[in-house]
């Protein structure tokens, strides 16, 4: 059986005074054994930047505490991947719910990125010796992440799953926290499902993390160098999404095609949004926060001019021009269907960005940032790079 470093193992009891908000905790029987495993991941916020590692690029992204999905994990005689009674349901009292719900949910739940990231975890352990004893499992989730909302939804409930396995089978110390990230998406791009690593890498660290995916670090290590930062630097900043968001899924294929082809437009343009991250870095550290909002206003305009109105959305445009209307910086969380918005000028301005957007239609909210919930297991398998 192989043993957590720093003299931890699953048996022994922590309290959880020990434990961050964020650390989920396997819950104990009376004989202090575990029973159940239970782990949140939280929605992303991309910050700043947004060509990941497709693109080389930089990006600021952090964890949002606003929104979370959650993955339980039980020992059981036999394997056991249980469906949601919402997001995977396949009983419907009509024709016209089903076919209601495909509309507005799609085909797919929960059920087959636990068993992805399951896959993946298993043929990680093998090729890399790590032996798995420990037994069967149960494993369910849950998820208040809004759907196609630019959030992450999907990477977080991978990423909750991964936490529950690395705890059940006690090799937390063994599976690097730098390729955790790989892991998740490698998952994800088995389904189909158009990713890049930012995501998995600000839900994996949680807190707020500066990530430089520069060609030669993709190249060397196969990931990026990911660097927390202190989030007192982040000013107040306000999340807008829509009840009925677009789907942001569409946006990334021609630009994506266009940057392998060699248009000299999106190279050049994708090299300034990675600035814009970098920048941005600097503006921050020095609490310069007039230069903060230009760069987020730019970080968009570029993405505008790159991608084009009908691939990013109406809906998703005039949620960034509510912000704007009223004087906030604004940009995409992600692809779309949900907007960041930080207001210079403070509370008077917080208030009429709250009115703007009630009269729009749009849901605000303050947006929870989550400090990084790597705990001392995690941090000792970081490299020193």
């Amino acid at each position: 059986m192989v043993q957590l470093a720093d003299g931890y193992s699953p048996g022994k009891k922590r309290s959880r005074a020990a434990m961050t908000e964020s650390d989920s905790f396997p819950v104990l029987n009376d004989d202090d054994s575990f029973s159940i495993i239970e782990h949140k991941a939280y929605a992303r916020v991309g910050f700043l930047g947004n060509p990941s590692d497709v693109y080389f690029g930089r990006t600021i992204s952090f964890s949002l505490g606003n929104f979370f999905a959650s993955v339980r994990l039980e020992p059981s005689d036999d394997l056991i991947i249980s469906p949601h009674p919402h997001h995977d349901l396949v009983q419907f009292k009509s024709l016209y719910q089903m076919v209601n719900r495909l509309q507005n949910e799609g085909y797919y739940g929960g059920v087959r990125l636990l068993m992805a990231i399951c896959k993946g975890f298993y043929n990680h352990c093998k090729d890399n010796n790590i032996e798995l004893n420990g037994g069967n499992f149960k494993m369910s989730y849950e998820t208040n992440i809004p759907r196609q909302t630019g959030l992450s939804g999907s990477s977080a409930i991978v990423c909750a799953a991964l936490n529950c396995l690395l705890d059940f089978y006690k090799v937390r110390h063994l599976v690097k926290v730098e390729i955790r990230p790989n892991l998740i998406l490698d998952a994800e791009k088995e389904l189909g499902i158009v990713a890049g690593l930012q995501d998995r890498v600000a839900q994996v660290y949680g807190g707020l993390v500066y990530m430089d995916f520069s060609k030669e670090y993709m190249d060397d290590l196969g990931h990026g160098v990911y660097t927390p930062m202190d989030l007192s630097i982040l000013p107040p900043l306000y999340l807008i999404y829509a009840e009925n968001p677009s789907d942001s899924g569409k946006v990334h294929s021609t630009v994506r095609k266009r940057w392998l082809d060699g248009d000299e437009f999106i190279i050049s343009s994708m090299k300034e949004v990675a600035n814009v991250a970098l920048e941005g870095r600097t503006a921050l550290l020095k609490k310069d926060f007039t230069r903060l909002a230009e760069l987020i206003n730019r970080n968009f305009d570029l993405r505008r001019q790159m991608f084009g109105d009908d691939a990013l959305g109406s809906v998703n445009i005039e949620m960034v021009e509510v912000a704007r209307s009223v004087g906030a910086a604004s940009k995409f969380t992600g692809s779309g269907g949900a907007v960041i918005a930080f207001c210079p000028d403070g509370p008077s301005q917080v208030k009429l960005l709250e009115d703007a957007c009630q009269k729009a239609g749009f849901a605000f909210q303050p947006a929870v940032i989550v400090p990084s919930f790597l705990n001392d297991i995690d941090r000792k398998t970081l490299s020193s790079k």
